[in-house]
């Protein structure tokens, strides 16, 4: 799972910085929205699935 979230998270970083360079105007806007939406996401998902450990 964790793997899944680590791949989902540098496509989505990835496509957000490729979209800066292939589109303008509101579709740059529109994906980099949800590129923006999904890392959020799986970054949220990675840090509530780490390992925690007692001090």
């Amino acid at each position: 799972m964790k793997s899944l979230l680590w791949l989902v998270l540098a496509l989505a970083a990835l496509v957000n910085v490729a979209s800066s360079f292939a589109f303008t105007g509101i579709e740059q806007i529109v994906i980099s929205s949800v590129t923006g939406l999904t890392a959020i996401g799986t970054a949220t998902g990675l840090y509530l699935t780490r390992d925690r450990r007692a001090a």
